[in-house]
């Protein structure tokens, strides 16, 4: 095999959940553009027809179907039917997720302990809703991927979880925590479970990335120059920072690799440098 056919996915069957915007739309970018045939699920139509029509012009075979991932009967349909279509599945993408919320700490040079954050003020709806999306619904899309993968001894799983998985964040609710956390050791896990079985699991766990989460707020200039101040490579990140690494995971090139956390965070969770 040579070096390039080592990240050879053409033909590939991939599904990317949250697939039309931020970082899956990232994925779905450079997996359809290295060849692979995509299906993107979310719940948002107008992005998943204009990102599919902007896709296929330029020559690659991208389709789109609106989910709810909270819905796992609907879930398990999809992903079969992405299956179908292709006649294989390859890759999913378990990278749906949603607003953090807030956490102890409000934003701001100040610090000032927020009320709307506090343990004893959360919301029970606002942990479900999380954990529904950012846990419980990781588990029915690796589920579903791994119905397909297993008789095949072949597949890879690739979750999107975070930074937060193993480094504490006071501006992020306790339930994105909890959630990236379980989420973590959930790859882990299954990772060990699949591995006989030629399938494996790794998670991506972005620092600061811009997308469209909490309103967009990340696209704001002054934004991102007081988070890079706090990062050791003085940027944060965008979708296109973890493509690299997604198509490695996806491809034969990572075929050894399997139960790993990579962060993708210009340093931020090793520590501050100036």
């Amino acid at each position: 095999m040579s070096y390039l056919d080592m990240f050879n996915v053409k033909d590939y069957g991939v599904v990317v959940t949250g697939g039309a915007s931020g970082i899956g739309l990232g994925f779905t970018e450079i997996l359809s553009e290295a060849g692979a045939r995509v299906t993107m699920l979310d719940m948002n139509r107008e992005r998943i027809e204009a990102e599919s029509r902007r896709l296929r012009a330029l020559g690659r075979e991208v389709t789109g179907a609106v989910l709810d991932v909270t819905d796992h009967a609907a879930l398990d349909r999809e992903i079969d039917s992405a299956a179908a279509r292709y006649g294989r599945l390859d890759v999913v993408f378990a990278n749906a997720g949603i607003d953090p919320g807030p956490g102890f700490i409000a934003p701001g040079p100040e610090r000032k302990r927020s009320p709307d954050g506090a343990i004893e003020n959360y919301p029970t709806e606002r942990w479900s809703r999380v954990i529904d999306i950012s846990l419980n619904a990781v588990f029915a899309t690796t589920r579903a991927a791994a119905r397909h993968m297993r008789p095949r001894k072949s597949g890879r799983i690739i979750v999107t979880t975070s930074l937060a998985a193993f480094k504490c964040e006071p501006l992020i609710g306790s339930a994105y925590m909890a959630a990236k956390a379980g989420v973590a050791h959930f790859v882990r896990h299954t990772a060990l479970e699949l591995a006989a079985d030629g399938v494996t699991v790794n998670a991506i766990a972005p620092g600061f990335v811009v997308t469209n989460i909490g309103g967009g707020f990340g696209h704001d200039p002054n934004v991102q120059a007081g988070v890079g101040r706090l990062i050791p490579m003085h940027r944060v990140g965008f979708p296109k920072d973890l493509q690299g690494l997604a198509l490695f995971l996806a491809s034969p090139a990572a075929a050894f690799v399997t139960g790993q956390h990579i962060a993708v965070d210009g340093g931020f969770g090793i520590g501050f440098a100036d």
